[in-house]
């Protein structure tokens, strides 16, 4: 590792000792553990002057009316919920949907799923094809520019990657409806 002050002298800088590299290692370690605590923010509910409803956790615009707040845990969300959450029953003034009727809003959410699935496949689509495999033409104006056109190849990969995962999602989400 050189500074520009060495480099310029040609002098290779020190490698650094045993104890400046544990100190390091446990302050990014502190850092790990502070970044993997939890933050408790408060929730407000506000009504805007058009009659919407808000949820936020910073301060409102003026004008809107604070309806209440309540703390919220943004601790890391369980895989699988606990025992006590998974044995819970519902409390009896929940309200209780006929079958007929969830096999209706299932089915309705089948097909805005599938809809958007069709869409998302011809939008990955057209991104493969613009992407080339890696080796779209140059425009015009990138010809005499390198930088430009790697630009671009990053952006329309990362196009064909962003349409892939939602793909994927978006199969994954119809296979979970009932």
């Amino acid at each position: 590792m050189f500074t520009l002050a060495t480099r310029c002298a040609g002098q290779r800088k020190p490698p650094p000792s045993r104890s400046t590299l544990a100190w390091c290692g446990a302050l990014a370690g502190c850092a790990l553990a502070a970044l993997a605590t939890s933050v408790h923010a408060e929730i407000c509910k506000y009504r805007d002057a058009d009659d919407n409803i808000h949820y936020t956790n910073v301060a409102p615009e003026k004008g809107w009316k604070k309806l209440g707040c309540t703390a919220s845990d943004d601790s890391p969300i369980r895989a699988t919920p606990s025992p006590s959450v998974a044995r819970a029953a519902a409390p009896s003034s929940f309200p209780k949907i006929d079958s007929a009727t969830q096999k209706g809003r299932d089915d309705v959410r089948r097909k805005v799923l599938t809809e958007e699935l069709a869409a998302e496949e011809k939008l990955l689509g057209d991104a493969r094809v613009a992407y080339s495999d890696g080796a779209p033409t140059p425009l015009p104006d990138e010809r005499g520019d390198i930088d430009k056109y790697r630009a671009r190849i990053t952006k329309l990969r990362q196009a064909v990657n962003l349409h892939e995962k939602n793909v994927e999602a978006l199969k994954k989400e119809i296979a979970a409806v009932k």
